[in-house]
């Protein structure tokens, strides 16, 4: 059972090689971050801050120029083989388009029955494990036949959960789960999300640029700007009183309303001219009560 964090980033720096006239560039620098067992830590930042390549090296698939990524104390990168199957079983991913990551040509319940088995379910237990799974995600069985293009957005994404949590994982890196959705499908999504945490134990990194989004489920939150964490700390904090003049930017641009309600898209802040800041201290980590 593991009693510390679950996945931790320490000292990660990741630069892109340049290429022709274009010079390598840095969009991460130094990124300490971990997400415990059973909370929700929501990475905000605006668009181009580095959020998906700090997805992307969470989840095993680029590795850092520098640093370290621990999942349950193990390294992602060193995994390898059938025995490194259920090591990543345990570490799931919901993308900000789902339709892009399902087959066009296959039924939305095949997406939920090859993950099944990938991990060794027997072929007579896949379609009635498939159908739990899509009930547990809010989803009528009846619509495992239906080809991505049947289903709507809200649906869809509902699939890729139902994916997700076919292999019982224990953290899942969500990549903008509800930027194309509409407000009120989002709030549905954000409610399903919550259900299966309390239910499951489930932990998420849940990434977004929009902090409506972040406030409903995030017990911390790590601020990113230029690749750079700007500020860090329980979410009440950063809502309540902001440390950072970035942070303060963020709030103030985004309509959060109050945290029961459903989130509305935030209107993407003017930051022109703000000098990207020097880092700040992390703030005390704490887990939620």
């Amino acid at each position: 059972m593991t009693t510390g964090p679950l996945l931790t980033l320490t000292g990660v720096t990741h630069t892109y090689p340049g290429r022709g006239p274009d010079p390598a560039r840095t969009v991460l620098h130094d990124i300490h971050l971990d997400v415990r067992p059973g909370e929700t830590v929501g990475l905000v930042g605006e668009s181009g801050s580095g959020k998906s390549t700090l997805a992307r090296i969470a989840l095993g698939l680029l590795a850092p120029t520098r640093g370290t990524v621990r999942f349950a104390g193990d390294d992602p990168y060193r995994w390898r083989g059938r025995s490194s199957r259920s090591a990543r079983a345990r570490l799931q991913f919901v993308p900000q388009h789902p339709y892009g990551s399902l087959n066009p040509a296959l039924p939305c319940g095949h997406a939920v029955s090859f993950a099944l088995r990938a991990q060794g379910v027997p072929r007579r237990e896949r379609p009635g494990r498939t159908a739990e799974l899509l009930r547990l995600a809010g989803l009528d069985p009846a619509l495992a036949p239906r080809r991505p293009r049947e289903l709507s957005g809200g649906q869809l994404q509902r699939v890729a959960v139902a994916r997700a949590l076919a292999t019982d994982p224990s953290l899942v890196i969500c990549d903008e789960p509800t930027s194309a959705l509409d407000p009120g499908v989002q709030a549905r999504l954000l409610d399903l999300l919550g259900g299966l945490q309390q239910s499951h134990g489930l932990a998420y990194l849940l990434i977004s640029h929009d902090l409506a989004v972040v406030r409903r489920l995030a017990h911390r939150v790590v601020v990113l700007r230029a690749g750079r964490v700007v500020e860090q700390g329980p979410a009440d904090r950063i809502w309540d009183a902001p440390a950072h003049p970035y942070t303060r930017a963020l709030l103030a641009a985004a309509d959060l309303g109050t945290p029961q309600s459903p989130p509305s898209p935030a209107t993407p802040p003017d930051l022109t001219g703000l000098p990207v800041p020097p880092l700040l201290p992390a703030t005390t980590r704490t887990r939620p009560g």
